[in-house]
């Protein structure tokens, strides 16, 4: 028997949290293959199966928290059944699900099919006997099929409630506690009053320490102006079939603003430090972090030497980023360091905001929405396709001048997309 541990997944990470298992309780796997999802502070990491053979028994289902080294599984190798590498025998009829609430034991489930489908996940499986869900009743979301703990609460909420007749109670009983519920449990009331509790995932965790630790350690203050879009827009216009055809990328705004922060950061070096104790540490390289909304939340991958790299590997390299942050790949490693970010609200629709610096950074670079507005040029009031950025900096460290000065150098960049390659 193998114990499957937790890894060491980072240096300052000493905890994480079961996001997923991928294989249930008497699966046969075969080596290499993930065995479960672990979610950190920071990314997501999957644990593979040591050998052929089978899970045993998971000592740690999903939504709970491990310390690094801890057995959360037991393996057993094996080969794999002769069984198994015929053609798979038709499913037995699933057994109705218990009427009452979780008991001591669980009755199997019914074989998952050849490709995978099937699967119901251990704690959608509970939720399904608690709530009296008839297994197959559920359509899954997950890879092949895999029914979710998502999957059975959409089912409870689109499912009618019926409501007991309320009977009056005496004053001393009203009083009395409510029990609090278990944790990943629907607690159903009046129709539209149920409530879910569930824990907050590491990363979720992760953010609010991190935002809340900006807004008390930090002076931040946010300064903002507005962009004409036409002069990229045009460029982009012009060379986009061209750029995606060499480079096989399309061509995206991100790279601009890329590149225009790194001139930026460049003529106004203290908002791409960071303070240390009594110290200012300058840095003379620009790791820009790109916020992007991944599967668990907001992450932050960073772009390395943004100084060095083209426009088609800015592109590049935030296409890949996002591919690996919906599917929960991101390592540690992707989001570690970085100088400065760019934060994108724009894409959901928001048309001025007041991003919050990711510590120990000093500045955050936000864009909106574009707009046709209309606006005066030479003296005429012309529709430009008009955009809010935000800076929010740390005043202890950067002025007022710096800042708007920076967001100005950032204006005109943008506005005159020549000065990127004619470096004036």
């Amino acid at each position: 028997m193998i114990d499957i541990v937790v890894p060491a997944v980072g240096e300052s990470i000493s905890e994480v949290q079961i996001s997923q298992w991928l294989k249930q309780e008497g699966d046969w796997v075969a080596a290499g293959t993930d065995l479960v999802d672990l979610e950190t502070e920071k990314a997501s990491v999957q644990v593979a199966a040591p050998s052929d053979g089978f899970l045993k028994k998971i000592l740690k289902p999903s939504d709970q928290f491990a310390a690094v080294g801890e057995v959360i599984a037991q393996f057993e190798p094996a080969a794999k059944p002769a069984a198994t590498a015929s053609a798979p025998a038709a499913p037995a009829p699933a057994a109705p699900a218990p009427a009452s609430g979780l008991s001591g034991t669980t009755a199997p489930s019914s074989p998952p099919s050849s490709d995978g489908s099937g699967h119901v996940m251990p704690a959608a499986r509970r939720m399904m006997g608690d709530q009296q869900i008839p297994a197959g009743q559920v359509p899954g979301s997950g890879p092949g099929g895999r029914v979710l703990k998502e999957d059975v609460a959409k089912a409870v909420a689109a499912k009618p409630i019926a409501v007991e007749a309320i009977k009056p109670q005496p004053r001393a009983e009203q009083a009395q506690l409510a029990p609090i519920p278990q944790q990943g449990t629907l607690q159903q009331g009046t129709p539209h009053r149920s409530e879910e509790v569930k824990p907050m995932s590491m990363i979720r965790r992760t953010i609010a320490t991190r935002l809340v630790q900006a807004q008390h350690n930090a002076a931040l203050l946010s300064t903002f102006n507005e962009i004409d879009m036409q002069p990229v827009m045009q460029l982009r216009n012009k060379y986009r079939d061209a750029f995606a055809e060499k480079h096989g990328v399309k061509l995206g705004f991100m790279s601009f603003f890329a590149k225009a922060a790194c001139e930026a950061l460049k003529r106004y070096p203290s908002v791409n430090a960071e303070i240390r104790g009594n110290n200012i540490v300058y840095r003379h390289y620009y790791d820009i972090g790109i916020a992007i909304g991944g599967g668990k939340g907001l992450v932050v991958p960073v772009l390395r030497n943004v100084e060095r790299m083209s426009f088609a590997e800015i592109e590049r390299t935030i296409g890949d980023y996002a591919t690996k942050a919906v599917a929960n790949k991101l390592t540690p490693e992707d989001l570690e360091g970085g100088t400065f970010t760019i934060s994108n609200g724009g894409i959901y629709g928001s048309l001025l905001s007041t991003p919050i610096v990711n510590p120990p950074q000093s500045g955050i670079l936000g864009l909106h929405a574009i707009q046709d507005r209309p606006v005066a040029v030479n003296g005429q009031v012309v529709i430009r396709p008009m955009m809010y950025v935000a800076l929010t900096y740390d005043h202890r460290i950067i002025d007022g001048r710096e800042a708007v000065s920076f967001l100005r150098t950032i204006k005109e960049v943008v506005e005159d997309p020549s000065r990127l390659f004619l470096e004036i």
